[in-house]
């Protein structure tokens, strides 16, 4: 195997048990649990392509604050309006289409961790201004 790729993303987690919760009612699944130290989980199956990145969790202390510079990570969705829903998630907007043709809206964990969830199809990787590659 060659070539890079995406092995996880951790976050920092200022209470565990809140953060745990909050990312298994997003439906991901809880693969090492370390608490409170560390908690890592991966994504549902989603058809045939599996991605094998995961997100962990890191316990910090109480004097640690997300800064506007933190990163922000994507959560991709085949439809972004019924996964709402069905979470009772309170988006800082509602859902909105952007101008490259994403439909996103923002949710805040417990840690404070911005996460932007997105619908994205075939513009995810094929919007109309893609640049054209040789095959």
């Amino acid at each position: 195997m060659s070539g890079i790729r995406l092995n996880q993303v951790t976050l920092a987690a200022k209470d565990m048990a809140a953060s745990v919760l909050f990312y298994e009612n997003l439906g991901l699944i809880k693969i090492v649990d370390s608490a409170p130290r560390y908690v890592r989980f991966e994504f549902p199956p989603h058809g045939e392509a599996h991605d094998p990145a995961t997100l962990s969790l890191h316990q910090v202390n109480d004097t640690w604050m997300p800064s506007d510079d933190a990163p922000l990570i994507y959560f991709e969705l085949d439809d972004i309006d019924s996964f709402i829903r069905k979470h009772n998630l309170k988006p800082l907007t509602p859902p909105r289409t952007q101008s490259y043709l994403w439909r996103e809206a923002d949710i805040i964990d417990p840690s404070g961790n911005l996460i932007r969830l997105y619908q994205a199809g075939k513009n995810r990787r094929h919007p109309p201004w893609r640049i054209k590659t040789v095959p």
